[in-house]
C-alpha cells in the first residue's frame, strides 16, 4: 500500500500536516497548497479504505484524515506483528523432533518456522538455524547428531535436508532388514482328512523348500497274494499242486521227474 501511495505521489500527506487556514493573511500560494493537500489526502484515504475488508471498512470509514487513519492502523497491527514475531520465536525454540514420526516430515515443519522468521525480517543466521535443528533431532539419531556437529564446514539448510533424507533412507532399510516376519516362509495347501471332495477345506502347513529339494516316494511293501489253488503264500504259477497236475497230464506221474531203477 505504501508503494502505491508513493507512486501516486500522495504519500506525503501521511507525514505532513494539513496547511492551516488564515483568512486574514492567507496568500494565493498557501490556499493552493491547502487545496492540493486536501485533494491528495482524499485520494490517499480512499485507497487505504479500499484495501480493507468490509469489517475493517465499517470501523475506519469515518476517520477524517489519511494520516490519522494510517497511524491508527500502524499502532494496532505493528503491535500485533511484534507479538506474532515473539510467537514464532517461541515455536521455533520449543520445537522438538520425535522418533514416532518421519524425520523429513518434521524437518519440513521446522523449516517453515525458520522461513517465517525470515519473512518477518528477523535476520536469523543460517548457521545458527542449522545448528538449532540438529540439536532438535530425536534420541535415536544421536550418532547422526554427533557426526553433524563434528563437521568442520558449515552446512546450509538445503544440505542439512539432503543429509537427513539420506540418513532416514538408511535407517528405514536397516529396520526392514532387521524385522522378522510372522508369516511362514512358504506353505503348501493340504486337505483336511474327513472332508468330502465337494467341500474341500484347505489349511496352511509351514514348510521351507529349496530349489534343489526332491520329493521321494516311500517304498511300498510288496505284498504276496494267496494262491487260488491251495491258498498258500505264492502265486498260482508257482504252486506245486498246479505243476504236479500239469506233469500228470503230460505223462509224468512224478511231477516231471523220470523214475530210475
Amino acid at each position: 500500500m505504501h508503494f502505491l501511495l508513493t507512486t501516486l505521489k500522495v504519500v506525503y500527506v501521511l507525514s505532513t500536516p494539513r496547511p492551516p487556514e488564515d483568512d486574514e493573511n492567507e496568500t494565493l500560494e498557501t490556499s493552493r497548497r491547502r487545496i492540493k493537500w486536501d485533494n491528495d489526502d482524499y485520494i490517499c484515504r480512499g485507497h487505504i479504505l479500499n484495501g480493507m475488508c468490509d469489517s475493517l471498512f465499517d470501523v475506519y470509514q469515518n476517520v477524517e484524515y489519511a494520516k490519522t487513519l494510517w497511524e491508527s492502523l500502524e499502532s494496532k497491527y505493528m503491535t500485533e506483528d511484534a507479538s506474532s514475531k515473539k510467537f514464532l520465536i517461541s515455536n521455533f525454540n520449543s520445537y522438538k523432533m520425535v522418533d514416532s514420526r518421519p524425520i523429513m516430515e518434521q524437518f519440513h515443519e521446522i523449516q517453515r518456522l525458520y522461513d517465517q522468521l525470515l519473512i518477518h525480517n528477523m535476520h536469523v543466521n543460517e548457521t545458527f538455524g542449522v545448528g538449532s535443528i540438529i540439536d532438535k533431532l530425536p534420541p535415536s539419531w544421536k550418532e547422526v547428531k554427533n557426526s553433524l556437529k563434528r563437521k568442520k564446514e558449515d552446512l546450509s539448510m538445503e544440505q542439512l535436508g539432503r543429509r537427513l533424507q539420506i540418513e532416514e533412507g538408511i535407517k528405514l532399510r536397516e529396520g526392514d532388514n532387521g524385522k522378522k516376519s510372522d508369516l511362514p516362509i512358504s506353505s503348501i495347501n493340504i486337505m483336511e482328512e474327513g472332508q468330502s471332495s465337494g467341500t474341500k477345506k484347505y489349511k496352511k502347513r509351514p514348510g521351507k523348500f529349496t530349489k534343489g529339494s526332491k520329493f521321494q516316494k516311500k517304498p511300498k511293501d510288496k505284498k504276496v497274494g494267496s494262491c487260488w489253488e491251495c491258498g498258500g503264500p505264492h502265486f498260482k504259477k508257482d504252486c506245486p499242486k498246479v505243476k504236479k497236475k500239469k506233469a500228470q497230464l503230460n505223462g509224468h506221474p512224478n511231477g516231471g521227474q523220470d523214475n530210475q531203477g
